[in-house]
């Protein structure tokens, strides 16, 4: 191939954009209605490119367009080269144009009242421009139909939609805890059957309820613990567990900066649940994330990282 400033300078990228636009929209004319040219432009374009690399790269037929498996590779290629050179053009705007803007957000209540509440007042006197607007729901919206910039969620998996972009902000465990006075006052558990002689503490929103899956390097176990108290609200329920009255089975995040201060201890270290979850930025399906959005979501992945050990930002 020739060298890319002739290449660039031959109208190559209009032929890469045309290529890649076909191949994401599934024939010439879907993609020529979203990017507003005439088909016959986008396949001349394609019909160019696949000259200059010596290669055929689409097969055409009357109903609809597949990847030669060459063109598979090719378009994978080319789909990452345009994204960097979007993200070039982005963060060279974002350098000149102050953010601005309002952002819709949804959060889910108590991971959001933890998490995402205290950050908000030093995210805004940070971008004064930018504008929010959260909505603490713990209903799966719909992104792009409700009008959100993007959805906080906290899942043991996010479904997969076509219309959709994840971006996993960090993973989660959940454990068992207890207050230090409680342990003082009881017999510490030894094994997971010791907890069916404890005070135990259930959320009744819990998957797997009334069960505790537990799981240990291998050993897996399911228990039924006699409780003490049950509810619906996780919150009360640490509220519960700081104040000693018994064991919770809770994630590392609701329970972690009450394990920092001492407030609460792990019981039976190395119990977890039966699978890690995550949290996740949910947001519309597209190569370009707004700067107000972008920036709302690395603070989000910043507060945990910086307050969750458990952070796998990226």
């Amino acid at each position: 191939m020739q060298n890319m400033q002739e290449f660039l300078g031959g109208g190559g990228l209009d032929e890469l954009a045309a290529f890649v636009a076909v191949v994401e929209a599934g024939s010439f004319t879907e993609a020529a209605k979203i990017i507003g040219r005439d088909p016959s432009v986008l396949s001349r374009r394609v019909t160019q490119l696949e000259q200059r690399v010596g290669v055929r790269l689409l097969t055409r037929t009357t109903r609809k367009i597949t990847l030669t498996e060459v063109g598979a590779v090719y378009c994978r290629r080319v789909q990452g080269m345009l994204d960097e050179l979007a993200s070039a053009s982005r963060e060279a705007s974002d350098a000149a144009v102050a953010p601005q803007g309002l952002v819709r957000v949804s959060v889910p209540v108590t991971f959001g009242r933890q998490w995402i509440s205290p950050m908000l007042p030093a995210f805004l006197a940070r971008f004064p421009h930018i504008r929010l607007d959260v909505r603490f729901t713990d209903r799966f919206v719909h992104v792009a139909a409700e009008g959100f910039d993007v959805s906080i969620r906290v899942a043991a998996g996010v479904q997969r939609d076509s219309s959709l972009t994840s971006r996993r902000l960090a993973s989660y465990r959940n454990l068992l805890v207890a207050a230090p006075s409680y342990i003082e006052g009881n017999s510490t558990p030894e094994k997971p059957a010791d907890l069916l002689n404890h005070s135990c503490l259930g959320f009744t929103a819990y998957s797997d309820w009334p069960d505790w899956p537990l799981s240990k390097d291998g050993r897996r176990t399911v228990l039924r613990p006699n409780y003490a108290l049950v509810a619906d609200n996780s919150e009360a329920l640490l509220d519960a567990a700081i104040a000693g009255a018994g064991i919770f089975f809770t994630s590392d995040w609701m329970a972690g900066r009450a394990l920092r201060t001492g407030k609460l201890v792990e019981v039976l270290p190395g119990w977890t649940g039966k699978s890690e979850g995550g949290v996740y930025a949910i947001l519309p399906h597209g190569r370009l994330v707004p700067t107000k959005t972008r920036l709302f979501v690395d603070e989000v992945a910043q507060v945990i990282k910086s307050g969750w050990s458990r952070s796998v930002v990226g």
